[in-house]
């Protein structure tokens, strides 16, 4: 259960089979309900053109008894049991039901049933369905029409044209009129027939959307499949990196998928220029103290020499293996630039420096004094790299430019086209282009009458570089040099 929960495949595919389970069971319903309501109106609407033929046909007898002035088209009527059946019955007006002293008229496929039916509803009413109970066992669908018929006599005399009225008129004036009679006709037929073809109906759609639903399940974990392909794909891919098959995630990858092993591809590479800068780095410190052991070595080994000079000697090695030790820790650290997960608020580390090289040079001599403009930096501006590498990039090329500078630093960090770009602008006496490619090389001081080692620029293009990034040179609107720092931004920077 646990596995089915965790799992992508299993999730979609459940997901796919209660909706289109769902699908299927409302579409059943309401597809069968349809045809039964269908078929039920065109039933009754059958049984009311049968009852509009009867009541056209009906005409009371002599002695008021029910008879057809034709006989019915349908040859149903005449055979016993067929299912469909009429029945004509005269009311008695006080109880609504069948005179008990006439027999009713039905047809002759009733054979000797006669329908029991209730009291009749009341005078006025169109149609009034009925359920009953028919001959040999049938259920029936019935539809009554209560009808009132005049007297021949009184319609007679509504027809006849105004006179003097004889004698024998007076008289039968005088009688007592004869009073209209009242009738029930109905016609009912079994509906087995109809309940048949609705459940024939309901099964049959029932098999085709059950093979529909099954077709649909088909088409949905051929999907999730293919769906998924491309992330089995990438697994495979990492199974031979992690076995040292390949060194890069190889393979064709759809569009959604693609960046993501662009990515990991990315993060490959930079762990693997770690490790390469690792390895370089323990090599080179290796090589660097190899000299200085072995002079240790020769020095313990010496027994001619004096105890001052062997102590001057050991110390001049162990401050050399302490410096190669230091410098070299200092670049593995700044291999690790670019490592995922690393971010720097940029605003502090400017601002700390802008307020550090105010105090640091505001006493020059035979120099105006020195102004260092900010530029408000945005909040929430990061670095994707760690806190020490920015300073000391930034650190670098702004000590540098209050070198240089006659009365105006400016400087500045925005974020342009997706990346940090930190701009220091002096009004000093600039470079050259020659002379800007020139300064970036280990110990080239651009004037020898300028304090330094000439390392601050070319440390810090190196760890720029380290971090995927850049540093240029350039005019300044103030006359100067510009130094342009590109790094990369966090991925949660604004």
């Amino acid at each position: 259960m646990r596995f089915a929960t965790r799992s992508l495949r299993w999730r979609l595919l459940g997901a796919t089979l209660l909706t289109v389970t769902a699908a299927m069971l409302v579409a059943g319903w309401s597809l069968a309900g349809l045809f039964r309501e269908y078929a039920e109106t065109q039933f009754e609407a059958q049984l009311r053109l049968q009852l509009d033929q009867l009541t056209a046909a009906f005409e009371p007898g002599p002695e008021q008894r029910p008879q057809l002035q034709a006989p019915l088209s349908d040859p149903r009527w005449s055979r016993p049991y067929s299912g469909l059946y009429w029945q004509i019955e005269r009311l008695d007006p006080a109880t609504g039901r069948a005179a008990e002293a006439q027999e009713p008229a039905r047809s002759r496929s009733l054979w000797d049933v006669r329908l029991e039916l209730p009291a009749a509803a009341a005078a006025g009413a169109d149609t009034v369905h009925r359920q009953l109970a028919g001959p040999d066992g049938q259920s029936l669908r019935a539809l009554e029409r209560r009808v009132r018929i005049a007297p021949p006599d009184a319609t007679d005399a509504r027809q006849a044209p105004a006179a003097a009225p004889s004698a024998p008129a007076r008289q039968a004036r005088d009688t007592p009129a004869t009073p209209a009679s009242e009738w029930r006709l109905v016609v009912a037929a079994d509906d087995a027939a109809l309940q048949s073809a609705v459940a024939r109906f309901t099964g049959l759609l029932a098999l085709f959307l059950a093979i529909l639903g099954v077709a649909l399940l088909a088409a949905a974990l051929a999907q999730v499949h293919l769906g998924l392909k491309p992330l089995r794909n990438l697994q495979s891919a990492i199974a031979d990196l992690r076995s040292g098959r390949a060194q890069h995630l190889a393979g064709s990858f759809p569009a959604e998928v693609e960046p993501l092993a662009d990515d990991l591809n990315r993060v490959l590479d930079e762990n693997r220029r770690v490790v390469e800068r690792a390895r370089q780095l323990a090599g080179n410190l290796a090589h660097a103290i190899k000299t200085p052991l072995a002079v240790l070595a020769g020095l313990s080994e010496d027994q001619r020499i004096d105890r001052a000079t062997l102590s001057r000697q050991l110390a001049e090695q162990v401050t050399s293996i302490r410096g190669q030790v230091d410098w070299q820790l200092k670049r593995a650290r700044q291999s690790s630039a670019g490592l995922p997960g690393q971010r720097t608020e940029v605003a502090p580390i400017v601002e700390g420096l802008v307020r550090v090289m105010r105090k640091v040079h505001a006493h020059r001599e035979n120099r105006p004094e020195l102004e260092i403009a900010l530029t408000p930096v945005a909040p929430g501006l990061r670095f994707a790299g760690e806190s020490q590498d920015l300073h000391e990039m930034v650190g670098n090329l702004l000590d540098n430019a209050c070198k240089w500078a006659h009365r105006q630093v400016r400087v500045g960090a925005a974020a342009v086209d997706g990346s940090l770009l930190v701009t220091i602008d002096d009004d000093g006496p600039g470079l050259t282009e020659a002379e800007r490619d020139e300064v970036f090389r280990r110990g080239v001081r651009a004037d020898e009458r300028t304090p330094g080692t000439g390392l601050g620029l070319a440390i810090a293009r190196e760890t720029a570089e380290l971090y995927g990034g850049r540093i240029a040179l350039g005019e300044s609107p103030l006359g100067g040099l510009r130094a342009e720092l590109e790094l990369r931004l966090s991925g949660d920077a604004i």
